[in-house]
Formats: structure tokens, sequence, C-alpha cells
């Protein structure tokens, strides 16, 4: 499977509450779509030509590459947030960039806005020319244990 780079991708985020910190986490990731998978963290590189799909369907306890950000935390009323980005070059033969961001004690908009920016940068620093930057981005004021999650999951079709 990892002989070829993923040719398709999917931008998902959650919030959650749970037992504990982890459980919390593990809420976001069902609720992401990733739950019942593996995740493997990569670095932040969108293959050439990939496409977006709305969802995609993982086999249960498989390997998934995975851009994420993540934050958790148990104290009462704090704010937590989590956001990536994919900047798209114009040419699409070239990769894209996504980049991940949290933070305690922002809102997700202000989150979003810094992921986007370090996006941008990225991009431009590669001397790539930008066709869009996708975003997304959640937060979550916790009650007792809260997680956040966001993520590019990339996959074969």
């Amino acid at each position: 499977m990892f002989n070829r780079a993923p040719n398709i991708y999917s931008i998902k985020a959650a919030e959650a509450e749970g037992f504990s910190e982890l459980n919390a986490f593990d809420v976001a990731l069902l609720k992401s779509g990733v739950g019942n998978t593996n995740l493997v963290k990569m670095s932040s590189i969108l293959p050439p030509n990939c496409r977006k799909k709305e969802s995609i369907e993982l086999p249960l306890g498989s390997l998934v590459p995975v851009a994420y950000a993540s934050l958790t935390s148990s104290k009462k009323g704090q704010r937590i947030a989590a956001a990536v980005a994919i900047g798209i070059p114009k040419d699409r033969s070239k990769n894209g960039l996504i980049m991940e961001f949290e933070d305690y004690n922002i809102t997700k908009e202000q989150a979003e806005t810094h992921v986007r920016k370090m996006a941008e940068w990225g991009m431009k620093y590669r001397g790539y020319e930008i066709d869009y930057i996708e975003s997304i981005a959640i937060d979550h004021v916790v009650e007792e244990h809260g997680a956040v999650f966001a993520c590019v999951v990339l996959w074969w079709e």
C-alpha cells in the first residue's frame, strides 16, 4: 500500500468530551471517521493530483496516513482549538502543502486564520503559485475532559 502515493484525501474536524483526556481524543477520532484505524502521523505534503472526497471508507484496523492537529485538556472552562489547512497549487503536478495548528484559549476562527497563513507562507517559500487554500477548524470549551482534532486523511482509490 505504501509503495505509491495516496491519490485521495478528506479533511475533517471534531470536538469531544470523555471520561478522560484519552477517551475524549478517541471520541473525536471516531467523530472524524478515523477512530477504528491506526493513524500514521505524517509530515505535511499532499501528493500531486490528489483529489478530495467528502468521506473515505477506511478498512478497520488499517494503517492510515494522516496529518493532524489535536489538543486535550482537563481544565474546566478552558477553550482549546485545532485547525488544518491545505495549500493547493495551480500546477497540479506539484505537491500541495498541509499545515497543522493547535492552541489553548483561542477560537476556531483564530486557529483557522493562523493555519491558513502558515499554508500560504509555506507555498510561497516553495515558489508555488496557490490555486486556493482549503481549511477546517474546531474549538471546544472543556467541561471535564475535552479534545479537539482536525485532520487531512490520505488514502488510495
